[in-house]
């Protein structure tokens, strides 16, 4: 049954054009550079061909990646599909999304990326947006899918890619991700409500299954140069042993201060559910999205709080500085590195980041920054866990 799941995507995925028009083609080089407190140098560089073709009423957008990859002291080659979409426009102000195309959840980090099927999209009375979709996973590859619900999952993430056994270690774990989602841009002329309902469901048929249901919810608040934020998602949860829940939550204020020059601060907290009983259990979203530039930490059982600084100085140039607090909010949830048991205060993260565009075609970034265990006592023994990190994406033609 995975298999023929399998070849059914795989068709919708590669499904061909038929009456094409003028194509833009473009190829874009992705490289960037790290060091870090492992005092191990990491390197990726990713080719990305793209052909945007419309074809009547319709629109195709095939790209694809070859990425080389430098850890550990060997060289690794990846190659990937990226976003391989047609859209179909349907009489009634609506989209028709087929293959593998970009979704995220209303709060970014419970289902976000790539992922391979349908959905339909309209819009509606009062310019609300309305969409549903259903994907398998199955087909990603891993480390972009960043599917790691499971200990089994996150074994399958960390294994490298053998083209020995290549089903078997390039491929994400199999599950259908379904979504539908509601948007409305103007509730009472200035609040922007997003509304969404996600499940997922395992396709794993030879270890205990992890099924999943997300209810999530965010408005965004404007009030002259002040944005308010507020947003939160609860899950359901259906395993091989017993019925669970947990949840997350989001508050947000950014400030566009008065200043000559473009920038703006901005304040934010984030909370998701650690183990409380065997009821009560820490957050587990469907795509894990690291919560720290250093701190590569999953959302579940932490709180993190956040201020942030950002500023434009001239067109071409930005950057950024900011500052993270790490709470566990249970001694169980957290992963690390560092493994902390003594206490529920993790530490506080530094970064900062120069962006510099000099052309439309060239963008280079430079960050770096440390996560200081010392700030907090949940690691008896503290040592700070730094990086520095190079990136440039340039636009061939």
């Amino acid at each position: 049954m995975k298999n023929t799941i399998r070849i059914i995507i795989l068709a919708l995925i590669l499904l061909p054009a038929f009456s094409l028009g003028a194509i833009d083609i473009g190829i874009l080089l992705d490289q960037s550079g790290t060091y870090d407190f492992t005092e191990e140098l990491l390197f990726n560089g990713t080719l990305i061909p793209w052909f945007s073709i419309p074809a009547g009423t319709s629109d195709i957008f095939l790209s694809a990646g070859l990425t080389a990859k430098y850890e550990t002291e060997e060289m690794h080659v990846i190659p990937e599909l990226l976003r391989n979409e047609l859209t179909l426009r349907t009489a009634e102000n609506g989209d028709l999304h087929i293959g593998r195309m970009p979704y995220s959840d209303p709060l970014g980090y419970v289902a976000s990326g790539l992922f391979d099927g349908i959905r339909y999209v309209r819009e509606l009375d009062n310019s609300t947006i309305a969409g549903i979709g259903m994907w398998y996973t199955g087909f990603l590859y891993k480390k972009n899918a960043n599917i790691t619900m499971t200990e089994d999952e996150l074994d399958i993430y960390n294994e490298p890619v053998d083209y020995a056994d290549f089903i078997n270690t390039y491929f994400a774990p199999p599950r259908w991700v379904i979504a539908a989602d509601w948007e409305h841009p103007g509730l009472r002329e200035s609040i922007r409500l997003r509304l969404a309902f996600v499940t997922q469901f395992d396709l794993t048929f030879n270890r205990a299954f992890l099924h999943s249901q997300y209810f999530i919810a965010k408005m965004v608040i404007p009030a002259n140069s002040i944005v308010f934020e507020l947003g939160g998602a609860v899950e359901l949860i259906e395993n091989s042993r017993r019925f669970q829940m947990s949840f997350a939550g989001d508050l947000g204020i950014a400030w566009m201060l008065p200043t000559k020059i473009n920038d703006k601060l901005s304040f934010s907290a984030r909370f998701s559910s650690g183990t409380v009983n065997n009821t009560f259990v820490a957050f587990n979203p469907v795509t894990t999205e690291a919560q720290g530039d250093i701190l590569n930490t999953k959302l579940s059982g932490i709180t993190i709080l956040r201020l942030d600084y950002t500023a434009r100085l001239h067109q071409t140039f930005s950057f950024s500085v900011q500052s993270s607090y790490f709470i566990q909010n249970d001694l169980a949830s957290f992963g690390g590195p560092p493994v902390g048991k003594d206490g529920y205060f993790l530490g506080n993260e530094f970064y900062g980041l120069m962006v510099w565009s000099p052309i439309s075609d060239l963008q280079i970034k430079i960050g770096g920054g440390a996560f200081l265990p010392s700030l907090g006592n949940a690691v008896k023994d503290p040592g700070a866990l730094w990086k520095a990190e190079l990136s440039a994406v340039l636009a061939l033609f």
